[in-house]
């Protein structure tokens, strides 16, 4: 089995946990970049310990909380996946901003920073613990370095989800290596999501000769992820991240020819992504071409999908002692990895890292 600890149960955590739960329960493995990673599937995967700073959250199992609100992910009702495992109190630090403080509520603590992270130290080693997965809000940097600090002192792998450098920061990275810990980051890539979708379709220009003159994509949503992102002060990581995801296949674009980020919060569309793109050119002769494309996906499903290929390749790098930053896999998984490639470089030097280690 593979220990895993959750970071934030909000509703990546929800997906995640509950499409583990569906991958254990069916038969059909469809809907999985790779059924097996090394020797591990994903129902080798387990929960065995998880934080929060909701009220509501924190003290309830975490089959109980992962339903609980502002979460809406509902694909799996009975979850058998870390049904014993309790919700414990993570400190808030810079995890909630404004926007979202209105639906989720800190749990109030008489703790200090130290009490707290004595016992959530003490919770890893409990629980063996072997690796943690961050899915803290988009903005909570310093949230998240607290959290890469534990997995250092604890011993645990870690996988980094959001829009935080820690993976692509060479200062992180190398501390990880020093302690021989793999870390997987930054900012998770979705399976079928905009950016990888975007960069197909820039690769695919490049590849046939064209020139791309300017370019956009713009991502609205109604889960707690795009309300949180209505405060713009929160996203300067998470802008970086997606425009060098696709500027880093296009050489000598001007940053005024460029827009990649989020718009907006549409209540009604819950977990519903909708993505925008469009790409203007010119091909043969200098004619022009206009590419636009919509995507509607469920948000979350489509981060679970590469979650349950992170923890994997996480784990291998465990077993076979091999600590700093995982170039090929996040080069393949995550959208600001420590060195970009296109997709389909990524994908066979991931290839080759769990070939190397079985």
């Amino acid at each position: 089995m593979i220990k895993v600890g959750i970071i934030g149960v909000g509703n990546c955590a929800a997906a995640l946990v509950q499409g583990v739960e569906y991958y254990r329960k069916s038969r059909v493995k469809i809907g999985l970049i790779k059924e097996r990673i090394g020797k591990y599937r994903v129902s080798d995967i387990d929960f065995v310990s998880a934080f929060d700073v909701d009220v509501n959250k924190v003290g309830k199992k975490l089959s109980e909380a992962i339903f609980t609100m502002p979460n809406s992910v509902s694909w799996v009702k009975k979850i058998s996946v870390g049904k014993d495992v309790i919700v414990k109190e993570s400190p808030v630090l810079d995890g909630v901003g404004r926007y979202l403080g209105k639906v989720v509520k800190p749990k109030k603590s008489n703790k200090t920073l130290h009490e707290l992270k004595k016992e959530i130290l003490k919770e890893l080693e409990t629980t063996g613990t072997e690796i943690l997965i961050n899915y803290l809000p988009v903005g909570a940097r310093r949230a998240t370095e607290f959290w890469a600090s534990i997995a250092l002192e604890a011993g645990c792998g870690f996988i980094n989800s959001i829009p935080v450098f820690i993976a692509s920061n060479p200062k992180w990275a190398k501390k990880f290596e020093e302690e021989n810990l793999p870390v997987i980051g930054d900012d998770i890539k979705s399976q079928v999501g905009a950016t990888i979708i975007h960069r197909a379709l820039t690769q695919l220009c490049i590849l046939r000769g064209a020139k791309i003159n300017r370019t956009y994509q713009i991502n609205v949503g109604g889960n707690t992820d795009f309300l949180n992102m209505l405060e713009r002060e929160r996203l300067y990581f998470k802008k970086i991240s997606k425009t060098e995801a696709v500027r880093s296949l296009i050489r000598g674009i001007r940053d005024e020819d460029i827009y990649v980020g989020p718009s907006d919060f549409i209540p009604f569309l819950g977990n519903t992504k909708l993505a925008f793109i469009r790409i203007d050119g010119s091909m043969f002769a200098g004619i022009p071409f206009t590419i636009e494309l919509k995507l509607e996906v469920d948000d979350k499903a489509n981060s679970a999908g590469a979650a349950v290929d992170a923890i994997r390749y996480c784990k291998l790098a465990l077993d076979r002692g091999i600590g700093g930053a995982l170039i090929g896999p996040s080069a393949w998984l995550m959208k600001h990895p420590p060195i970009f490639y296109t997709d389909e470089d990524a994908f066979k030097l991931a290839e080759a890292f769990e070939r190397d280690t079985q």
